[in-house]
């Protein structure tokens, strides 16, 4: 499940910064794997070419750390359950990307556990996102925004 805090977080495990974290801390196979290179291609319209060359349709020919901050935190989660993430880093254009992580982390039996200091738009289908700071499931971005908003969270 998809479990997240708003507004700040004081935890150990806690990553602020998913973008530096990132770039000390990727592996290469990482780049390489199917659900990197789509969401690469979806988030940053870029190609991966290997594990430490992308190219982007604007930048042209690419080190992996010129990738965007949204698509590393997204890599960070699909790879690093020990960490809460800072999901700011992501726009709305992540957001399906999350609910995917989620989902597959939750089919073998683990959870998704990040933080956000925005609304974001999950888009029309319904979820299952639990707001950790009240203990409370929504299932679609009314009743998120709903709790969220009414219980201050940001």
């Amino acid at each position: 499940m998809l479990k997240i805090h708003f507004g700040e977080i004081d935890s150990k495990n806690y990553i602020f910064n998913p973008d530096s974290f990132f770039n000390n801390t990727y592996e290469d196979e990482w780049i390489t794997e199917t659900l990197s290179v789509e969401m690469i291609r979806d988030v940053d319209k870029s190609e991966v070419i290997g594990p430490r060359v992308i190219d982007s349709p604007f930048l042209g020919s690419i080190p992996t750390e010129r990738l965007s901050g949204g698509v590393k935190t997204l890599i960070l989660m699909s790879k690093d359950q020990d960490h809460i993430f800072n999901a700011s880093a992501c726009g709305d254009n992540c957001a399906k990307w999350i609910l995917q992580i989620a989902n597959d982390l939750d089919q073998q039996g683990q959870d998704l556990h990040i933080r956000l200091g925005y609304l974001m738009n999950f888009g029309d289908e319904e979820f299952d996102i639990e707001i950790e700071n009240v203990g409370i499931i929504v299932h679609n971005n009314a009743k998120l925004a709903e709790v969220v908003l009414d219980n201050e969270l940001i």
